[in-house]
């Protein structure tokens, strides 16, 4: 995208909003390896606010998934009624701007600051291993409870899937992946069809926020879940889709600055001891274990290869995409059997 003065749309944002409040000072406070923007702004009355500016996918969804965050944070029960930051409204509806001038669509939500405790540690021991597949197991139970209480989301993996076929057969999309295209339509198709054959369109749908690396979520001393941010992956849809980034926090190797999207880590003793422990506070079916490797090869061709390059700056979206073209998604089938996992569970 050529240049685009961001910072003059979030004002522009807030005026339409409340005028009657000046912004003092803007703040770039975006994750360096994304694309995304994030700004916090200190206004007149020395309140702080976030703006959070996005201008990739359909404004439909940027509005329709803010919504469904914004009602889910407001009816997630104890002990986790706190946990998501509340968007700001105008009158009875979420406000959301839209800056609509070319060559720019770009789309603004204000959020209140959300209070933020400790970070996981960077590896994890067995013990804190255990504590955290607990409480995921909590957590997604307690989304689980009020998913009936949420707007509609109208996005699904399927949809997702079929509009990645669509973009490959249009010129931009030969071009973008001209050497890669039909290992990326062989792994969609087979998406498909192993979707089909485990009937996974008949699997509980709850807010997801897939990328749980450390950076986005705080937890108190004694690792029960206290905050979560950056709410870019989210979706409504089968809580499998949580588990990647589960397996990436546990693992041996733990949080790294420079990363990798190996399938390896999902059958490690590590991320089987947070497998039981999740297990036990929620218990998952075999069905869901093997929709598991599914939900990896979604991650795979959804949020690296179709959207990578809005997610990443351009060295990590190249880098990522390569690997997945020649190591993951070829060996993934061969490398990955879900059914390790069942005995696990008992």
């Amino acid at each position: 995208m050529s240049f685009i003065d961001f910072n003059s749309i979030v004002r522009s944002a807030w005026d339409a909003y409340d005028p009657s409040r000046e912004i003092l000072h803007i703040e770039d406070i975006s994750a360096k390896v994304s694309t995304n923007h994030v700004y916090r702004m200190i206004l007149s009355d020395k309140t702080s606010i976030v703006a959070k500016l996005s201008y990739f996918g359909r404004y439909e969804h940027f509005v329709e998934d803010h919504s469904i965050i914004n009602s889910l944070s407001n009816n997630l029960p104890n002990p986790f009624e706190d946990v998501l930051s509340r968007s700001l409204m105008k009158g009875n509806k979420l406000f959301v701007y839209r800056h609509k001038e070319e060559p720019a669509d770009v789309w603004v939500v204000f959020y209140r600051p959300i209070k933020t405790r400790h970070k996981l540690p960077k590896r994890l021991n067995e013990k804190q291993i255990a504590k955290f597949g607990n409480q995921m197991g909590q957590f997604h139970a307690a989304c689980e409870k009020v998913r009936h209480t949420l707007p509609r989301s109208s996005k699904t993996l399927m949809v997702d899937i079929n509009d990645l076929l669509v973009h490959l057969n249009t010129d931009e999309g030969r071009f973008e992946h001209f050497m890669y295209r039909d290992l990326i339509i062989e792994h969609a198709e087979k998406f498909k069809q192993n979707f089909f054959q485990l009937e996974a369109d008949g699997l509980t749908r709850i807010p997801v926020f897939v990328d749980w690396n450390i950076g986005n979520f705080s937890v108190i001393k004694s690792f029960r879940l206290y905050s979560r941010w950056d709410y870019d992956w989210f979706r409504v849809s089968s809580r499998m889709l949580d588990f990647y980034f589960f397996a990436r926090v546990v693992s041996d190797i733990g949080d790294r600055t420079m990363f990798t999207y190996n399938v390896d880590i999902l059958i490690h003793e590590r991320f089987k001891l947070f497998l039981r422990s999740y297990h036990r506070a929620n218990p998952l079916s075999e069905q869901e274990i093997f929709f598991l490797k599914e939900t990896y090869r979604f991650f795979l061709l959804n949020y690296v290869i179709k959207y990578g390059r809005f997610f990443f700056h351009e060295l990590f979206a190249n880098i990522l995409q390569k690997e997945t073209f020649e190591t993951h998604l070829p060996g993934l089938d061969d490398r990955f059997d879900p059914s390790c996992l069942l005995d696990v569970l008992s």
